[in-house]
């Protein structure tokens, strides 16, 4: 377990209640972590992650411990996918990102586990590249 770095893109109080999964027009989020969601600016301190040796630039993207603990109960095959070291992206996050649902997002990151090389890490590099460029995928 590590401690994630990112912009704060919600509100102070906005987990008071405890954790939840995020949605479309979250409330939760200000208008400025809005913005850094869309443009993806919430995500640039997790490169310190990378540096450090925390995270890769591609590998399924980590989950928080609360949600982690609740998926592996329910959802076949969750624990594999942290048999390798998490990513910035991966394959869940430009095949659809938050459309996903947990399930759907563990087929990709076993199917990018199973198949991971060089070459599909360069091609999720590209296709990262292009969600970055469209605002498709992952917010």
């Amino acid at each position: 377990m590590f401690r994630v770095y990112k912009f704060r893109s919600m509100y102070a109080d906005a987990e008071a209640l405890g954790a939840r999964w995020a949605a479309d027009a979250d409330p939760r989020v200000t208008p400025f972590g809005r913005w850094m969601r869309d443009h993806r600016v919430d995500e640039v301190p997790q490169f310190w992650n990378v540096v450090r040796g925390d995270m890769s630039l591609i590998g399924p993207r980590p989950e928080r411990p609360a949600f982690c603990e609740a998926f592996e109960e329910r959802i076949v095959g969750w624990r594999y996918r942290t048999k390798v070291r998490p990513g910035l992206s991966g394959l869940a996050q430009v095949s659809g990102g938050y459309d996903l649902l947990p399930r759907e997002k563990v087929v990709l990151d076993l199917e990018y586990i199973e198949k991971r090389s060089l070459a599909l890490d360069l091609r999720l590099v590209l296709r990262t590249l292009g969600v970055l460029g469209t605002g498709e995928g992952a917010r």
